[in-house]
C-alpha cells in the first residue's frame, strides 16, 4: 500500500508482552496473551487503524514466537487492517517457509499481509535454531536475497550459498494475492541497513525508542540517496517508525498508567544489555516531551508528536508500540480505540492540510 507525502498510515506494534504485572508480580499466560492479541487486532480494525504488527521473539516474557499464525487468526475477523510481522528474524528462519506463511496470510486476509524483515535486536533465536552470531550479517544478507527471489518468481532458481540450499527451478506456493508481497526492512538505526534498503528499493521501518526522533533524519537521507543512485523513484519510498507509547483520555492518566510497566521491562532489558542504571521517572518524563521518543499522552498531544515526526522525517507510517510491559487489557484496548478514532483523524487532517 503506497501513501503519498500528504497521507500517513497509523497502527500498532507489539511483542505480545507476557511480563509480570508490576503491581501483583503475576505474569499473564502466553495463551491468554495470544487471545488478547486477536481481540486487539479486531478492535484496531474497527477503530480505523491501518496496520497491526507483531514482533518475533523466543523468550519467556514475550508470546510472539509465530506472528503469522496470530495474524491469521485475526485475518478472517477483520476487513481492512494490514497485518505484518514487526519483525520476522529472517537470519534464523527459512525464507521459503517465511514466504509461504505470509502468502497464506495474504490469501486469508485477501491481500493485507506484509513481512517486516530484520536481523533481530534480540538474539535468542540464533542458538535456538542452531545459528552462529558470528554469521549475523551474512545470514541476513543471504536470506533476504533468497526471500526476494522467491517472491519475484513462481519457479525459483536459487544457487544456494553458505547458509541456504539450492532451489533448482522449483515452485513455491501458495503465491501471494499481492504482487509482489510487501517486504520491509527493519532497522534500529544502522546506516548500512538504511543503505541496503535504499539500494533494493524496499520500504524501511526505523525503531526509535530513545533520544530524539529528529536524529534519524541523516539515516532517512542515506536511505533516499541510496535509492536514487540505484534508480528507484524516491517519491514512492515508504518510511515507517516504531516507538513506544500510550494514549488515554488525559495526558496525566496516560503517563501514570504507562510508567510502571515500561520502567519494569526497560530496566530488565537494560540489565541484560549492560545499559547501567534502572529506568527512571526523570528519563521517562524527558522522553514524553514534544521532541522525545515516547508518544504518551491524550489524543491531541500524541497527534501533535506524530505530526512533528512526519515533518522531521517524512514518514508514511507510524507504529505505536503498545504495551512495553504488562498492562490491564481494557486500558490497552482503550488506547487502541483512541489511536484509531481520535489520534489518527487529527494527524491525517493536519498533514493533509499542509
Amino acid at each position: 500500500m503506497h501513501t503519498s507525502a500528504s497521507s500517513i498510515e497509523i497502527g500498532i506494534s507489539t511483542f505480545l508482552e507476557a511480563t509480570p504485572d508490576p503491581a501483583t508480580g503475576i505474569a499473564i499466560s502466553h495463551a491468554e496473551r495470544l487471545r488478547q492479541a486477536v481481540e486487539e487486532i479486531v478492535v484496531a480494525d474497527q477503530a480505523g487503524l491501518d496496520v497491526y504488527g507483531i514482533g518475533e521473539h523466543h523468550r519467556i516474557d514475550y508470546a510472539g514466537t509465530a506472528p503469522a499464525i496470530v495474524l491469521a487468526a485475526a485475518a478472517a475477523m477483520t476487513k481492512h487492517i494490514r497485518l505484518t510481522s514487526a519483525v520476522t528474524v529472517l537470519s534464523s528462519d527459512d525464507p521459503i517457509r517465511v514466504y509461504q506463511q505470509f502468502s497464506t496470510l495474504d490469501a486469508i486476509s485477501n491481500g493485507r499481509s506484509e513481512i517486516m524483515a530484520g536481523r533481530g535486536s534480540f538474539i535468542e533465536s540464533f542458538p535456538l535454531f542452531g545459528y552462529s552470531l558470528e554469521d549475523y550479517d551474512e545470514l541476513f544478507e543471504e536470506k533476504l536475497s533468497q526471500l526476494l527471489a522467491i517472491r519475484a518468481s513462481e519457479k525459483v532458481n536459487w544457487p544456494g550459498g553458505n547458509h541456504t540450499s539450492p532451489i533448482p527451478n522449483l515452485g513455491v506456493y501458495p503465491r501471494s494475492v499481492q504482487e509482489p508481497l510487501p517486504v520491509w526492512i527493519a532497522s534500529g538505526g544502522n546506516p548500512e541497513s538504511a543503505i541496503r534498503a535504499g539500494v533494493l528499493g524496499l520500504p524501511i521501518a526505523f525503531a526509535i525508542i530513545g533520544g530524539m526522533p529528529e536524529g534519524f533524519a541523516p539515516l532517512v537521507a542515506l536511505y533516499k540517496e541510496a535509492a536514487a543512485k540505484s534508480g528507484h523513484d524516491v517519491s514512492k519510498l515508504q518510511i515507517a517508525t516504531h516507538s513506544h507509547g500510550f494514549v488515554a483520555d488525559t495526558t496525566e492518566a496516560a503517563a501514570e498508567s504507562f510508567f510502571a510497566p515500561t520502567a519494569a521491562q526497560m530496566t530488565k532489558i537494560g540489565r541484560e544489555r549492560g545499559w547501567g542504571q534502572a529506568y527512571s521517572r526523570a528519563t521517562y518524563d524527558a522522553a514524553r516531551s514534544l521532541r522525545g521518543a515516547l508518544y504518551v499522552g491524550d489524543p491531541e498531544y500524541v497527534a501533535e508528536k506524530i505530526v512533528l515526526l512526519h515533518k522531521n522525517l517524512g514518514i508514511t507510517r507510524f507504529f505505536l508500540h503498545v504495551n512495553v510491559g504488562t498492562m490491564p487489557h481494557h486500558e490497552v484496548l482503550r488506547a487502541i480505540e483512541l489511536l484509531g478514532t481520535k489520534v489518527a483523524p487529527i494527524v491525517r487532517k493536519t498533514i493533509g492540510s499542509v
